[in-house]
């Protein structure tokens, strides 16, 4: 699990299955995109995101709402998939996007920085190029981490 930004961490299925962890790295929330991880003292959304598979924009949308909804009422957040490179980085660049106006590049260059295997499946790239009509080629988001670190 690593910090995006103090409101915003992210991370892999398994670190939603340790819930003392959860709460030592003050996880007040989850949104969880490989499998659904109950506790009765972290709330949390899933929602059924396919690996590898372009974004369903709705499922994007709500995504992208409950985390902003949820760093408004002051609670920190971690956006997990299966192993925390694919769906959580695009879900999180997303809502940097929105939540701080960066452009969709900027975003994921951000994310990758606090997280340097964040790397979005080409087709899940398309999809938030499209869904922000902000075109990018897949190529520039690969050479992210041979320009970083």
């Amino acid at each position: 699990m690593d910090e995006i930004r103090p409101w915003l961490c992210i991370g892999n299925f398994s670190d939603t299955l340790n819930r003392s962890h959860l709460l030592n790295q003050s996880i007040h929330v989850m949104l969880q995109l490989a499998a659904k991880v109950e506790y009765p003292d972290i709330p949390s959304l899933y929602l059924p995101v396919e690996d590898f598979a372009p974004l369903h924009f709705d499922l994007l949308r709500q995504g992208v709402a409950f985390i902003r909804e949820q760093k408004n009422q002051n609670r920190r957040i971690l956006v997990a998939c299966g192993a925390g490179i694919n769906r959580s980085s695009a879900y999180c660049a997303a809502a940097l996007k929105e939540e701080e106006g960066l452009s969709l590049f900027d975003a994921i260059k951000e994310v990758k920085r606090k997280h340097p295997e964040s790397l979005p499946h080409e087709s899940v790239w398309l999809s938030l190029c499209n869904y922000f009509n902000e075109p990018k080629p897949y190529v520039d988001v690969m050479r992210l981490g041979f320009t970083m670190g």
